[in-house]
């Protein structure tokens, strides 16, 4: 994957250890590392397993998502007021390690602007409801949401994250509305690797990305 061009590889090792492990963490920081351009992002629930792997390994970000315990994948983003607030400690404690720190949020300004004041650096913007309007075929409004609020997140210096469900059927129109830094592409990059090899998949994801 890094050798066909990844800029960089996203870990979420949830407590139950389903798909990563602890102990996976030391060889993949190390490979990561072998590639200077490539970046290490391990995300999960602060309130969890994330924040003695966030310490451990030191990758160049850590993305904090609020998955419940057992949670099949992620289905929400932080909000604001309380649950934002609780994560506000955790946030300087990672930066302090020396990290971009992202958090997991809907297409939501309320949110986003709570992310600014808890002082992270980026959002992640969850992307289902997107990927789900797509497959409908009625994605306009959503999309629209999607990029006002990544605008939004601009003028107040946010960098822009997005992922969940992306692929490489609707990428493209996201990328272009959205113009995000960075995009999470898990479950498709192994789908249409089946298909088309893993390095295909990967120049495929790196050309629609660089439109």
């Amino acid at each position: 994957m890094l050798e066909a061009g990844a800029a960089g590889v996203t870990v979420h090792p949830r407590p139950d250890q389903r798909h990563i492990r602890a102990d996976d963490m030391t060889p993949l920081a190390t490979l990561v590392k072998q590639f200077p351009n490539a970046e290490f992002n391990i995300e999960g629930n602060p309130h969890h397993n994330l924040m003695p792997l966030l310490e451990a390994h030191r990758p160049q970000q850590g993305t904090f998502v609020p998955d419940a315990q057992g949670q099949a994948t992620s289905d929400h983003g932080f909000a604001a007021g309380v649950p934002m607030d609780a994560v506000r400690p955790m946030i300087a404690k990672a930066k302090a390690w020396g990290m971009r720190v992202s958090i997991f949020v809907d297409a939501d300004v309320a949110a986003i602007d709570a992310v600014k004041a808890a002082g992270a650096d980026r959002i992640e913007l969850y992307t289902e409801p997107y990927a789900l309007a797509f497959a409908r075929g009625d994605y306009a409004t959503v999309l629209a949401q999607f990029a006002a609020a990544a605008t939004h997140a601009r003028t107040i210096g946010l960098g822009i994250n997005a992922g969940h469900d992306l692929n490489t059927q609707n990428l493209p129109a996201f990328i272009a509305a959205v113009n995000p830094d960075e995009v999470s592409i898990g479950h498709a990059v192994i789908a249409d690797a089946v298909i088309h090899g893993l390095a295909n998949t990967i120049k495929t994801y790196r050309a629609i990305c660089n439109q």
